[in-house]
């Protein structure tokens, strides 16, 4: 098999499936709410080129109807190392998933990143290879991370919201009624969420039902209604305006759990910001426990959230890495961390990187341009430490949301 390509998912060596084909699906629905705001600043063929960094590995990684390759290497050996990803000696083992070894949570999300990023790519229609993608998720029910050796990384809670999101993008990629009567059918929306991330994607789903709902291709009652209602009480509650409100950092940043807290900010902001399109292109608003809120209310929601990453906290640190004057130096992220083969080619062994690079307390010898830590604690406090994998490691699903909306702060500024 010819796996190579595709990204690693934070500070490793390692290349998650799942994490990743939700990167993708994030970064190509960001790129397709913000094209022109991109095109404007001259990013579109970037952005457009990193998914089809993504999606050309997954059509790879996907060489007949019902298999699909969801791993490339083993996570504890390469936990045990710190090496750069051209000196690497740990194993490399791939997984996969197939009719006997089921992962709907993982074919799903791969189907959904296809399909979000045929959109985004101005393709008629996604792969065939998508739609059968997303009948094996569908016909083959299962957690991916009980046939791929995943779990103590990247648990999957459940496929459900899975299957409602993919169902969701390969409607909006080919107006095939199939797709519609899924998410119709459906008895489970996912009530009020509390946060949306690479493990939990009923948010996702509802936000693109609600886009059908205002557009009037489906009821605003029933389940649809359901969809939309939701979708709008999880807007309400991070603008302080819902039944029960996301919590706040005394700098402002939303707060929604402890391990890297700016990835679900990222999400909450795409949300914000998207929506923000979808009321304004309908010229529709949102009622919120008895006020109305506009479409402006959602971008300075999501304006607000960019602000503090970049710079506007209490410690006044950008979160960017490589970002104005002051950054995280120690980003936990081993090929940042060593010295680059240009100029020590000499390889560093497993247990070296540890004792030379990992515990040397001064700044990474490469900048990790563009890459946006896990973010500071509850109390907006930050140590730049490169031990601290809790709030110092970087991820592409936290960067993948906001590159649409950068686009779009920096075309309104």
């Amino acid at each position: 098999m010819d796996l190579v390509g595709g990204y690693y998912d934070a500070g490793d060596n390692v290349k998650f499936g799942f994490p990743m084909a939700f990167t993708i699906t994030m970064l190509s629905w960001s790129t397709i709410e913000f094209s022109s705001q991109l095109k404007a600043r001259n990013e579109l063929s970037n952005a457009l080129d990193a998914i089809k960094w993504g999606t050309d590995y997954f059509i790879k990684a996907h060489p007949q109807p019902h298999v699909l390759y969801g791993q490339v290497g083993d996570g504890d050996s390469d936990h045990s190392c710190w090496e750069r990803p051209e000196d690497m000696t740990t194993p490399r083992p791939s997984f996969k998933i197939d009719d006997h070894h089921p992962g709907a949570d993982l074919a799903a999300e791969t189907a959904a990143a296809l399909a979000a990023a045929s959109i985004a790519f101005s393709s008629s229609n996604p792969a065939y290879s998508t739609q059968l993608l997303f009948e094996f998720a569908h016909d083959h029910p299962g957690l991916y991370h009980d046939s791929i050796p995943a779990a103590k990384f990247y648990a999957s809670s459940g496929y459900e919201d899975e299957l409602l999101w993919a169902a969701a993008w390969l409607h909006r990629a080919t107006n095939d009624e199939i797709y519609l009567d899924y998410l119709g059918a459906s008895t489970n929306t996912g009530g009020i969420r509390t946060s949306f991330s690479w493990d939990d994607k009923f948010l996702g789903a509802q936000l693109l039902v609600a886009k059908l709902v205002l557009e009037g291709k489906v009821p605003d009652t029933g389940t649809w209604g359901q969809y939309k209602s939701q979708a709008e009480e999880f807007i309400c509650s991070c603008i302080q305006k819902g039944g029960k409100n996301v919590k706040k950092t005394p700098g402002g940043l939303l707060w929604f759990l402890e391990w890297d807290g700016l990835q679900y900010v990222a999400t909450a902001s795409l949300v914000a910001a998207a929506y923000g399109n979808y009321l304004s292109a309908n010229h529709a608003s949102i009622h919120c426990a008895g006020v109305t809120v506009q479409p402006a209310d959602l971008y300075h929601l999501a304006q607000s959230q960019i602000d503090y990453i970049l710079g506007s906290n209490p410690k006044g640190m950008s979160y960017m890495v490589g970002f104005g004057s002051n950054y995280p130096t120690q980003p936990h992220h081993r090929g940042a961390s060593i010295v680059t083969i240009k100029k020590d080619p000499k390889p560093v062994t497993c247990q070296e990187g540890y004792q030379v690079w990992f515990n040397r307390d001064a700044p990474n010898p490469n900048v990790l341009v563009g890459a946006i830590v896990g973010g500071p604690d509850e109390h907006d406090g930050y140590i730049d430490s490169r031990s601290d994998y809790q709030l110092g490691e970087p991820a592409t699903v936290t960067v993948a949301p906001l590159v649409g909306v950068l686009a779009r702060v920096a075309t309104n500024n």
